[in-house]
């Protein structure tokens, strides 16, 4: 069993940053991988950025390549989430999940979700 718990959301001006972190609990966190997915008001849920379970291997969608970066700390049950040059369209709640797979979007385990606005 894993347990995940975000922190790190907030109201941010746009061109700013956040960082978001995922704490699990579970001593078998090393065995899934994890990615951010997120959702705002009316639009369908999307896939943000995902990392398999060494870290080894990242990827992004277009929509946030070359902004956001996914790492994690096997030692520390961390997922991180660093996002820079925040817009406006990146309002939305984000929530970190994991998977045995890796990008099947099969997620075993999610986490509550935490709240970014971006102001414009």
């Amino acid at each position: 069993q894993v347990q995940l718990v975000e922190s790190g959301g907030g109201l941010v001006q746009a061109g700013g940053s956040l960082r978001l972190s995922c704490a699990a609990s579970g001593r078998t966190f090393s065995s899934y991988s994890s990615a951010w997915i997120r959702q705002s008001p009316g639009k369908l849920r999307e896939f943000v950025a995902g990392i398999n379970r060494d870290g080894s291997n990242t990827e992004y969608a277009d929509s946030v390549k070359g902004r956001f970066t996914i790492s994690r700390d096997n030692a520390k049950n961390t997922v991180y989430l660093e996002m820079n040059s925040l817009k406006p369209e990146d309002t939305a709640v984000y929530t970190c999940v994991a998977e045995r797979g890796y990008r099947t979007a099969n997620y075993d385990y999610w986490g509550q979700g935490t709240q970014v606005t971006v102001s414009s």
